[in-house]
């Protein structure tokens, strides 16, 4: 799976720390997730897209979502 977290963190200014803190997890949680090594409960996903300001589907693609948005 891949994310873009970090992307829509860094464009709300946002450390690891402060995205953990908001959603109530500990910051590796959120390098793992940055990372695409950790699948996130649907509760996670959901807390981390409402902090982010957008939906779970723009920041979690999995791979193959990932090939068919390429080749389209």
């Amino acid at each position: 799976m891949k994310t873009r977290i970090k992307e829509y963190r860094a464009r709300k200014d946002m450390t690891q720390a402060d995205l953990a803190d908001a959603v109530g997890v500990r910051r590796e949680t959120i390098v793992f997730l940055e990372k695409g090594k950790y699948n996130p409960s649907l509760q996670l996903a959901h807390d981390v897209a409402r902090v982010l300001g957008t939906r779970i589907d723009n920041l979690f693609i999995f791979e193959d979502d990932f090939e068919v948005v390429l080749e389209e």
